[in-house]
C-alpha cells in the first residue's frame, strides 16, 4: 500500500482502484479502501541477511592497502584470488 502526499494523490490512487475493479467486473466499495495512516502499518525495519564468506571477506579487507589502487578503488581480482587461497 503506497503512503500518500496529499489527500489528492490517495483520491487518484482510490479512482485508478476503482476503475481496475470494474474492468475485471468486481463493484468497488470505498468502505473497503483504508483512509488512515499507511505509515503505522509498516514494520520499522526488516531482517537483513547473513553476509556470504565473500561479503564478510571484502567487508575486512577492503580498506587495505594491498587491495586498494592509487585512486581508491578495490582490486577485486587480487581480492578474488586471496579469497581462494584463504579457503584451502
Amino acid at each position: 500500500m503506497p503512503i500518500f502526499r496529499s489527500e489528492r494523490e490517495r483520491q487518484a490512487y482510490q479512482l485508478g482502484f476503482a476503475d481496475g475493479y470494474e474492468y475485471h467486473g468486481r463493484s468497488f466499495d470505498p468502505q473497503d479502501f483504508p483512509t488512515g495512516s499507511v505509515a503505522s502499518r509498516i514494520p520499522a525495519k526488516t531482517k537483513s541477511r547473513k553476509l556470504s564468506a565473500w561479503n564478510k571477506f571484502v567487508k575486512a579487507n577492503s580498506k587495505k592497502k594491498e587491495f586498494r589502487y592509487a585512486n581508491g578503488k578495490l582490486k577485486l581480482k587480487k581480492m578474488g584470488i586471496a579469497f581462494r587461497k584463504k579457503r584451502r
